[in-house]
């Protein structure tokens, strides 16, 4: 059958649901401060926390020969493809390089092309526009490196990570046995561990990550465990092709060796689905009742 279940922890969500075919969906809704959950992330030479006062955030695809050039990540000396474009932006918005916090959505080695290299950079400002610096950018930048495009982007893109999440999710999608991401039941000793997940869905809402998941149904915990998982990796604690690597495992504790499971707090059922016709009520049935629940001054369901 398919239910629908929504979820919800502090500064995170959830959302599930199931249908009359043997399926779930659920939602989760990740705030980046997500107080509950703490986990390493490796330290970068980039700035990747724009400053509160920034309100508008920048889009760049580039482009660039990467032969004389040591890679994109910065490094003072020898200078890099995102040295160069630091640079230049310092220059043209009179901006330090921690109030730009330009990242990049790959991090190319030495010598390494790109044509489609994507990038973001914050001001505390707006530009009306966006011809005149882009000129100005590339007016500044060596010729083996050019802006092919700049756009406003929605404050909740990020080059890297908006990347990462999505490619990590991809990977529960299908026919997988997800003994790794079940903690165990005192009465689900005879369980089926394997699940046919149909969608995993990353929306970014602002500051808040809503995650869709839809899928035959779910393990013990095994929501809460993908989500952590996908956390870490958005935080660039572990990368995206970790996932097969866990599912692969078919064992709880690999999951256990590098992240924790998302807490409960909040967690509810929304709803749960059926085919229409299995809920047609018998002829010479009563009609149905929806109450008056949300009229009574006791009821504390503040989205009733």
């Amino acid at each position: 059958m398919l239910g629908l279940a929504s979820l919800r922890f502090g500064s995170f969500h959830c959302r599930a649901s199931a249908t009359a075919c043997g399926g779930n969906t659920s939602r989760w809704q990740l705030a980046d401060d997500g107080g509950q959950l703490s986990f390493i992330v490796p330290e970068v030479d980039e700035v990747d926390a724009a400053p509160s006062e920034n309100k508008h955030k920048w889009r760049m695809v580039i482009a660039y020969d990467g032969t004389k050039f040591k890679g994109w990540q910065y490094q003072p000396s020898p200078p890099t493809i995102q040295c160069f474009l630091e640079d230049a932006l310092i220059r043209i918005t009179k901006l330090d390089r921690k109030k730009l916090c330009l990242v990049g959505a790959g991090r190319t080695d030495t010598g390494v092309h790109a044509w489609g290299q994507v990038a973001h950079f914050t001001t505390p400002f707006a530009y009306d526009c966006l011809d005149n610096i882009h000129s100005a950018i590339n007016g500044l930048l060596p010729p083996e490196i050019r802006i092919r495009e700049i756009s406003a982007a929605r404050p909740e893109f990020h080059a890297r990570t908006s990347t990462k999440r999505r490619q990590a999710a991809k990977h529960f999608v299908g026919i997988h046995d997800f003994t790794s991401f079940a903690n165990a039941a005192h009465n689900d000793r005879d369980r089926r561990p394997i699940k046919k997940i149909t969608r995993f869905d990353v929306i970014e809402m602002g500051a808040i990550l809503q995650l869709e998941v839809e899928g035959t149904g779910f393990l013990y915990r095994q929501v809460r465990n993908m989500v952590a998982l996908l956390l870490q990796v958005g935080k660039e604690a572990l990368p995206p092709d970790i996932v097969p690597v866990i599912i692969a495992a078919r064992d709880r504790k690999e999951l256990a060796k590098v992240s924790l499971s998302a807490p409960p707090h909040g967690l509810y059922l929304v709803s749960v689905n059926y085919d229409e016709e299995i809920l047609k009520p018998p002829e010479g049935s009563p009609p149905i009742s929806f109450g008056r629940t949300h009229q009574l001054s006791k009821c504390k369901l503040t989205f009733y």
